[in-house]
């Protein structure tokens, strides 16, 4: 991989901010009240978390395989997930990463091209969100979440207006259909722009990954392991309540809550979420459910180091899979002896 100067000042400020977020996150955090937290916990509880995201992992790598299908169906399952989990060790080492990387393992197999691989990827993200935005929804008015919003947000919003909120609706309504017309009417001058072409193809990404899920081969193995991915990831947010004393309170549905307030400290681009999510996690559980910040920091801690070791663990017994197969099939390639000719071999004879 060539290393440029702009990729070593994006990767150190990736890091610093990492290094900041941490640091915000640990400021006023009493160190003894900390590791007195982290004793308390039940492990048996994290080990069965680490399970789960070894099953997570495992159900992405064939779920990706199925997507990659139409491009060859020689593709393994081995081969899947190995990419798949090399891909989340990447992730720890330089965000965005692992996605390049995982394609570029399954272009190494002769297999599938780079593009072909980053075609499904792209596939694949869309399902993501579109499960992520579903969750959400569900989230607002099944959890603690939705009642915060309402008694903190939209209620105190409603009393300051001078009329009467359902005006508000009907504006809200009023100036998206506006906007909306407007795009239509003027869509060749906003996809001449830069940011209007790039929202286009966002679009366009998204219905097209949306269709391709209902029409592709074996759709129904497809939504049935995106179902179990997210449940996985539910009960690894359930299991991490359960193994935290001080927070057991909390239902299936506050384990939904944490699961995408989690999901969200993935995304901030900085090396295996680290500091993102400690901080968004902690911020988020205390004027929420009313708990310490230190509470809020030891449980996403243990949240989120399980995650990575189980990262680390499978992404390294991946690695060795790989270059044990490679060495395999090097191995099996004899080289091929040149046949004598029949007309060579009267020449010689003649002579």
């Amino acid at each position: 991989m060539k290393v440029t100067v702009k990729g070593v000042v994006k990767y150190v400020l990736m890091l610093a901010l990492a290094g900041v977020l941490l640091y915000f996150a640990f400021r006023n955090i009493s160190w003894s009240d900390f590791v007195t937290g982290l004793k308390s916990c039940n492990y048996w509880w994290i080990l069965a978390t680490i399970l789960l995201g070894l099953v997570s992992t495992i159900l992405r790598g064939f779920r990706w395989r199925l997507m990659m299908l139409p491009l060859n169906k020689n593709i393994t399952r081995r081969e899947s997930y190995d990419a798949y989990a090399i891909c989340y060790l990447a992730n720890l080492a330089l965000p965005r990463s692992g996605e390049v990387v995982r394609c570029g393992l399954i272009a190494n197999t002769g297999k599938a091209s780079f593009e072909g691989a980053l075609g499904s990827v792209v596939l694949e993200r869309t399902w993501d969100m579109i499960c992520l935005a579903v969750i959400c929804v569900a989230m607002v008015f099944f959890t603690r979440f939705g009642d915060f919003l309402v008694e903190k947000m939209f209620n105190p919003v409603v009393e300051a207006l001078p009329f009467n909120a359902i005006w508000l609706v009907v504006l809200l309504i009023a100036i998206c259909l506006g906007i909306y017309f407007i795009l239509k009417a003027n869509k060749e001058k906003v996809s001449r722009s830069k940011f209007g072409a790039k929202m286009i193809k966002l679009w366009h990404g998204l219905v097209g990954g949306v269709k391709a899920g209902f029409k592709m081969d074996h759709k129904w193995a497809f939504h049935i392991y995106t179902i179990l991915i997210w449940l996985s990831y539910w009960a690894t947010s359930l299991f991490t309540i359960y193994a935290f004393p001080s927070i057991a309170d909390f239902d299936v549905m506050d384990a939904l809550f944490l699961m995408v307030v989690g999901s969200l400290g993935w995304v901030v681009p900085v090396q295996g979420g680290f500091g993102a999510y400690h901080f968004i996690v902690s911020m988020t559980l205390v004027p929420i459910y009313g708990v310490t910040q230190s509470t809020g920091l030891i449980f996403a801690t243990i949240s989120h180091e399980s995650q990575v070791v189980q990262m680390i663990i499978c992404g390294i017994i991946s690695l060795i899979s790989v270059a044990v197969y490679k060495k395999k099939i090097k191995n099996t390639v004899q080289p091929v002896t040149p046949q004598r000719s029949d007309s060579h071999e009267k020449t010689e004879k003649a002579e």
